[in-house]
C-alpha cells in the first residue's frame, strides 16, 4: 500500500470509506435475517447461535458473510492508517496549500466522513465478534457519542474555516465546480448524525438516548440546508456548462445521503417511540419515508447513470484502462443502494405485512440488491488494481 499509480489527492480517503461501507452491507444480512429479538442489532450471541443450529448450506453462507465484514473491515482500518499517513505528508507541499485557497478545500471533509464511518465499523465489529460486549453497551454508548462529537467538532471546523472564507473573499469559482462534489458536507455531516441517533434508538438511558437525538437532529438540519444549498448551486452549473467528466460519479453523492438521512430518521421515530412516548415506532410512517428515500435514490441513480453511459465514463475509468481517484466516489451509492433497500424491505415492506418474510416475493425483492453489492465488489477491485501498484 506504499505505492499508488496517480499524486495523492484527499480522494484517496474514498478507498476506506468505501471499504467500511462493504463491511457494514455485509452485516445487514445478519441484521434482518437472523432473529435477535431481545437487543436491537445482532451479537456474537445470536451469531453463534445461528451457526450452531442452522443447516450446512445456511452455514456456509454465514462463515462467507462474517469473513467479508472481518475483510473489508481490515481493508478500511489498513486504508484509513495509509491517508492519514500520506495526509499528514500532503499537508506540507505546495499542492495542499493551492488546495486551501480554493473551493477544493471542501474535499477536506471526507476525513470526517470517513472516521465517522470507522466508529460504525468498529461497532459492528465489536458487537458480532467480541462475547458478552452487549451486557457493557450502557457503558459504551456515552463513548461512542464523544468519538461522534469530536468528529462533529472537527467537521465543523473545517467546514466553517471553508465558509468564512468564501463568505469574506467572495471567490467561489462557480463556473469550474459544475459537478456536485460540493455535497461533501452534507454527506459528512449525515454521517455523524446516523452515528448520533445510534444511541439515540438503542440506549435504554434516557439522558443518553435524548443527547443522541438531540445531536442526530442539529447535524441533519445541517445536512440537509446544505444538501438543497449546493444541489441547487451545483445543478445550476452544470445544466450551464455541462458535468466535467472526471467528475461525473458525484452525480450520485445523494444516494448515500438518502440511505443515512433515511436510518438516521428512523433511529430518531425509534429512540422517541421507546423513551419517551413508550410505544412502538409507527410502521406505515416509516414505509412513507423509505418509500419517498428509495424513489429519490433511483430518480438520481438513472440519471447518472444515464450521462456516464453517455460520456463513457465507467466504460473508461471503470472497465477501460483510463484511470481516476474520484472513480472510488462510484462505491458508496452502491453499498447505499443496498442498505437503504435492505431497510426498506424489512421495515417498509415486511414489518407492513405487505409480504412476508422468507416468502418467494421476499427473495425475489432481494435479488436485484445482492446484484448491486456484487457489482460494487467486482467495481471497487477493478478501480483498486488501477489505481494502487
Amino acid at each position: 500500500m506504499s505505492e499508488y499509480s496517480e499524486k495523492y489527492n484527499l480522494s484517496y480517503f474514498l478507498s476506506a470509506l468505501g471499504n467500511g461501507g462493504l463491511s457494514v452491507s455485509l452485516f445487514m444480512y445478519l441484521m434482518f435475517m437472523i432473529n435477535h429479538s431481545n437487543t436491537p442489532i445482532p451479537t456474537f450471541n445470536h451469531v453463534y447461535s445461528a451457526l450452531i443450529a442452522s443447516s450446512f448450506t445456511i452455514k456456509i453462507l454465514l462463515i462467507v458473510d462474517l469473513a467479508g465484514i472481518v475483510y473489508f473491515a481490515y481493508r478500511h482500518y489498513k486504508l484509513l492508517v495509509w491517508n492519514l499517513k500520506e495526509y499528514s505528508k500532503f499537508k506540507s507541499t505546495q499542492d495542499f496549500n493551492e488546495i486551501k485557497k480554493s473551493s477544493k478545500e471542501v474535499n477536506l471533509m471526507v476525513i470526517p466522513l470517513t472516521l465517522g464511518m470507522t466508529v460504525n465499523v468498529t461497532f459492528v465489529i465489536g458487537a458480532v465478534f467480541i462475547p458478552g460486549l452487549w451486557n457493557y453497551v450502557e457503558y459504551l454508548f456515552p463513548f461512542s457519542l464523544i468519538a461522534f462529537i469530536s468528529i462533529g467538532v472537527y467537521g465543523l471546523k473545517i467546514f466553517y474555516a471553508y465558509l468564512s472564507r468564501l463568505i469574506h473573499n467572495g471567490n467561489f469559482d462557480s463556473d469550474n465546480n459544475n459537478s456536485l462534489s460540493q455535497l461533501l458536507p452534507s454527506f459528512a455531516f449525515q454521517m455523524i448524525g446516523v452515528g448520533m441517533a445510534a444511541p439515540g434508538a438503542m440506549s435504554h438511558n434516557l439522558i443518553t438516548s435524548s443527547i443522541g437525538i438531540i445531536g442526530a437532529i442539529f447535524f441533519t438540519t445541517l445536512s440537509g440546508v446544505l444538501l438543497i444549498n449546493n444541489l441547487v448551486l451545483g445543478l445550476k452549473s452544470i445544466f450551464k456548462y455541462g458535468i466535467r467528466k472526471e467528475d461525473s460519479p458525484s452525480l450520485w453523492i445523494v444516494i448515500p445521503i438518502a440511505t443515512l438521512l433515511g436510518i438516521t430518521i428512523l433511529r430518531i421515530i425509534s429512540g422517541i417511540s421507546h423513551n419517551m412516548l413508550h410505544s412502538k415506532p409507527p410502521h406505515i410512517l416509516v414505509f412513507v419515508i423509505f418509500t419517498l428515500l428509495v424513489s429519490l435514490q433511483i430518480i438520481m441513480g438513472l440519471a447518472g447513470y444515464t450521462v456516464m453511459k453517455k460520456n463513457r465514463y465507467l466504460k473508461e475509468y471503470v472497465y477501460g484502462d483510463k484511470k481516476s481517484v474520484g472513480s472510488l466516489a462510484l462505491i458508496c451509492p452502491g453499498v447505499a443502494t443496498f442498505v437503504l433497500g435492505m431497510f426498506f424491505i424489512h421495515w417498509g415492506i415486511v414489518k407492513t405485512h405487505i409480504v412476508a418474510k422468507y416468502s418467494l416475493w421476499y427473495f425475489v425483492m432481494l435479488i436485484p440488491l445482492v446484484l448491486v453489492q456484487i457489482k460494487t465488489i467486482s467495481a471497487l477491485n477493478k478501480i483498486n488494481r488501477k489505481l494502487f501498484v
